[in-house]
């Protein structure tokens, strides 16, 4: 199959990855919820060989993941496990990091819920989580651009949106986690880090 392609990765990887790498350090294993293209997860595997990079998606999306995977051909990038957040059971325990980037204003507000649920229950008790993606503050869009794209998920679908930032960290807070790093990035995106 043609691998899928995704300008926004390619723009946002090196950016990612610099705030990333020292948030990383000195751990063994990342679960990336969300793989998306699987553009990522190529790109930090291959910045960060001592590191395993486990990919993770709907069924629907392996495909393409798997293509990067086997197109990269890399000893400690690993092939997508199935992870659906309507379901509580994940494919993984005592996780040592977990990493999401543009997934949270893509589903609804329960799934979101959800995903805080799921960390609290598989992250491991020393874990780390990384969140990138665009954020509300107080209640407002940081940008025109920000508010013009939330408008568009909301148009393609009524339950996503772009979630508060406050939000975030009560559920973050609830799940175990203390915020540590909120990163300004470019395309007015965060990259928000929690520790346990």
């Amino acid at each position: 199959m043609t691998k899928p392609f995704s300008q926004a990765c390619e723009n946002n990887k090196d950016p990612i990855l610099q705030k990333l790498a020292p948030f990383l350090f000195g751990a063994t294993q990342v679960l990336e919820i969300g793989s998306g293209t699987g553009q990522h997860a190529v790109h930090f595997a291959q910045a960060l060989p001592t590191l395993i990079w486990q990919t993770s998606d709907l069924r629907h999306n392996h495909g393409g993941i798997v293509s990067w995977c086997e197109e990269a051909d890399l000893t400690n990038l690993r092939l997508p496990l199935e992870l659906d957040l309507n379901i509580e059971s994940w494919p993984l325990e005592n996780i040592p990091v977990i990493y999401t980037a543009n997934t949270l204003h893509i589903v609804s507000a329960k799934l979101v819920e959800q995903f805080f649920k799921g960390v609290a229950a598989h992250l491991a008790v020393t874990g780390k989580l990384a969140i990138y993606g665009p954020f509300n503050y107080r209640g407002d869009f940081t940008s025109q651009s920000n508010a013009e794209f939330d408008a568009f998920l909301k148009m393609r679908d009524p339950k996503s949106g772009i979630r508060d930032f406050e939000w975030i960290c009560e559920l973050a807070q609830k799940a175990g986690l203390a915020l540590v790093h909120d990163h300004a990035m470019p395309a007015n995106n965060r990259l928000l880090l929690f520790k346990r």
